[in-house]
């Protein structure tokens, strides 16, 4: 079984050993969803519009000789680089002019090549070009920004992080030459920077992992072969975990990154209760292989279900739409279930072939500590009861009137600490442009060359335009409106004062442009006008870049904006969608959250539902219910007393922690049946011996997993670490809860059974005095 178990992991190995980065950013959205398609259909029509980066610098001396000629030379340097299509930036923005013979426009550079000597005079024609302003630069707060438009394919393959990293070292070397600090942002850095955290997190999280949960293994047992045979089960477990996601065809993403760590995690406990349930064996009777056979016999049925109970907690989200919870979901509840496989092979075999333990390896059997605090928490139990119902009762309603407070809110780089320099330069954008993040309007005319017969449509995109530039949140919009005010004010002599949408006895000389015509003498200035409307200039587009202000302030931003869109551009004529990654992000965050308080009750129903075919008992059920509601409810008062915001990565807490909770009810209980017949139906002296013997292996798997769970402390993602200090606490609550309220219910039932049987007795007349005892 062991040769047969090691030629399994080699398999896996070599899955594992190829194993890949996934680097899409929409995955969270279900590929059904209204929202989604509506993206997708804009992407085949207009292309990407989630790859471009910008890079800001904010400076006085911008126009200076030395400065600008240098920032020419970085302009050139970054536009070699591979897999950059190209660059749009002051040292390369382009004008119009009108041909006095022919009267067509023609593209002219503003700069021409370097090196500059007439820097003052580019400065002047530039600043006279209002379609740059906002966008390019901010005259108030001296603020330039280059945009850097990357070939959309290397954005989703591994070869993005050396792009990005050639980028920014160009503009690094660039801001340390001038000693002035460099600004990046674009959802390409983004999602590169956040690519690359999970993938060295995922390293640290399973090195530390392995290592404090050893640590502690080594406190508990003092036995080196116990801590070795542990450590090859998790190993084991999480070679599989990461051979499953490539077998499946999946990629490492945020959430399936975090599947080896809890392998390691939930896999200890396995070895705990094992081995604990070994010792405890061969202590009552020194014989090695009959002491294995009881651990498998008494621990087999108990770690199956703790293990079905937290697969089913993990594998509840293969149900949702969301890709990304579907894989998260299918790769941990299979693996889960895997764990209980590897361990139930791994250490009977393994403890086999070895000596029997020694006396100091179960030494810890008798610590003084350990069986002082359950004998004070026994005592407590069974004295008293009321204080502890009163007590949880305060407790959970302050939690409540907590949960009152919880607000949904998401951000797209929400998990990153404000310190992080992504975050930082974000915020440098926000403040000088407005924001990065892309909204697009689609406007669909409903025929065909709708958009360019006539200037109808372009003065209500412009129209659109002015209102989106009265929102503080929103950017400067881009369309083919901008390109015909930028012909408008060229055609007129440059004069900035005709940078508008012309009346129509003045469009003549736009007509060949708008046609798309090949005789127009430029052909760059009609792709770019081209570029906002699709092949049949049926639809066109209206660019946005806008601040990233979270899941809950979009969607009122978004209903403040469409009534006054549906004004301009009337339903019954026309179509307008609201697409893009910032709707997208809206959307997979509205549906990750839902997608998880959905799961959570699946979870709730099929865990119980497991309780009740284990126990058949509906006193048990609501036991259970009521033992494993008041971590997770107390949990949730916390947030909202802390001011912790419903987000992914919070919600998952809940999920996450009831399918490991549990788990503890789970094995005190089957101990508590095991013993009941022991102990001739005496709920009371069970209750008393259960304590005492699963006591101290829920002390060492709950403090093992709130010490694996604290790993994640040390993440970047501000969710990664929410879900390592929730869960620890939720997980420390359960185990206070398992230890005295879980008791304290069942002496309750053990009242009310009694009572039960007095009634009958004295119904059926066997004893008149109970009428007395009933009375009182």
């Amino acid at each position: 079984m062991l040769i047969a178990l090691l030629a399994d992991t080699a398999i896996m190995g070599f899955f594992a050993s190829r194993v890949k980065l996934s680097y899409e950013f929409t995955s969270a959205v279900p590929t059904d969803n209204p929202k989604y398609i509506e993206y997708q259909n804009f992407r085949k029509q207009f292309g990407e519009d989630g790859n471009l980066m910008v890079i800001g610098v904010q400076s006085e001396k911008f126009f200076t000789a030395d400065f600008f000629n240098d920032y020419a030379r970085l302009v050139g340097d970054v536009s070699k680089v591979k897999s950059v299509e190209n660059v749009l930036s002051i040292p390369g923005a382009v004008t119009l002019i009108k041909d006095t013979a022919t009267s067509k426009l023609k593209v002219v550079p503003i700069a021409g090549v370097p090196p500059f000597s007439n820097v003052d005079s580019i400065r002047n024609v530039f600043m006279s070009l209002p379609i740059y302003k906002g966008f390019l630069y901010n005259p108030e707060t001296h603020a330039y920004m280059m945009a850097v438009r990357i070939d959309r394919d290397v954005l989703n393959s591994k070869d993005r992080s050396q792009v990005i990293n050639d980028i920014v070292s160009l503009g690094d070397a660039f801001g340390k030459s001038h000693g002035i600090e460099m600004h990046y942002s674009g959802l390409p850095l983004i999602r590169t920077q956040m690519a690359m955290k999970v993938q060295s997190e995922m390293k640290l999280f399973l090195i530390m992992s392995f290592v404090l949960t050893a640590v502690i293994l080594v406190i508990f047992f003092r036995s080196f072969t116990a801590v070795l045979a542990s450590m090859l089960v998790v190993a084991i477990g999480v070679i599989w975990s990461v051979g499953t996601i490539v077998m499946l065809g999946y990629k490492i993403t945020l959430l399936t990154a975090l599947i080896p760590p809890l392998v390691v995690v939930i896999g200890i406990p396995n070895c705990v209760y094992l081995l604990n349930r070994y010792h405890y064996e061969y202590r009552r009777n020194p014989n090695k292989m009959k002491s294995l056979l009881q651990m498998v016999d008494r621990m087999g049925i108990v770690t199956f279900f703790t293990n079905l109970t937290a697969a089913i907690g993990f594998g509840v989200f293969f149900f949702t739409k969301s890709t990304l919870l579907k894989e998260f979901g299918l790769v941990a509840g299979i693996n889960i279930i895997a764990l209980f496989f590897i361990s139930l092979v791994f250490i009977p075999a393994f403890f086999s072939f070895l000596p029997p333990p020694k006396v100091k390896h179960t030494k810890y059997l008798e610590s003084g500590l350990i069986n002082g605090v359950l004998t004070k928490v026994t005592n407590w139990v069974f004295s008293h009861r009321n204080s502890i119902y009163t007590f949880t009762a305060i407790v959970c309603g302050f939690a409540i009137w907590g949960m009152m407070r919880l607000k949904n809110d998401a951000h797209i780089v929400d998990d990153l600490p404000r310190s992080d320099k992504v975050s930082i330069d974000l915020k440098f954008f926000e403040k000088n442009f407005r924001g990065v993040m892309p909204l697009e309007i689609v406007v669909d005319t409903r025929k065909k060359r709708g958009v360019v017969t006539g200037l109808q449509v372009i003065r209500k995109m412009d129209e659109v335009a002015a209102m989106l530039e009265s929102y503080p949140e929103i950017g400067k919009p881009i369309s083919i409106a901008s390109g015909i005010k930028f012909a408008s004010q060229a055609y007129f002599g440059g004069d900035s004062s005709y940078y508008s949408v012309p009346g129509d006895f003045g469009a003549a000389f736009l007509q060949p442009y708008l046609s798309g015509k090949k005789d127009t003498g430029n052909s760059i200035f009609n792709r770019l006008l081209l570029s906002f409307i699709d092949s049949t200039k049926q639809k066109a587009r209206i660019s946005v870049s806008m601040a990233d202000v979270g899941s809950r302030k979009l969607p009122v931003l978004l209903d403040s904006i469409r009534p006054k869109v549906y004004s301009i551009f009337d339903s019954s004529k026309y179509t307008v969608t609201f697409t893009g990654t910032s709707i997208t992000f809206l959307e997979g965050s509205r549906f990750i959250v839902d997608s998880l308080r959905d799961s959570l009750i699946f979870a709730f129903l099929i865990i119980f539902g497991c309780m009740v075919a284990l126990f058949r008992s509906w006193r048990i059920l609501l036991i259970s219910i009521i033992v494993n509601i008041v971590p997770l409810l107390i949990t949730a008062g916390l947030m909202g007393w802390v001011g912790i915001r419903i987000k992914p990565s919070t919600v998952l807490v809940f999920s996450v922690a009831l399918g490991i909770t549990i788990d503890v009810t789970i094995r005190f209980l089957i101990n508590f049946k095991q013993e009941l017949v022991r102990h001739d139906d005496s709920i009371a002296d069970t209750v008393h011996r259960t304590i005492h013997d699963t006591g101290l292996s829920i002390i060492y798997t709950s403090l093992i997993l709130i010490a694996g769970f604290g790993v994640f402390m040390l993440s970047q993602f501000d969710g990664t670490k929410s879900l390592g200090y929730l869960t620890s606490i939720t997980l420390f609550l359960a185990m206070l809860t398992n230890l005295t309220l879980l008791p304290a219910l069942l002496l309750w039932m053990d009242q009310v059974i009694e009572k039960k049987n007095r009634a009958a007795d004295f119904l059926l007349g066997e004893d008149e005095n109970d009428v007395i005892k009933i009375a009182d």
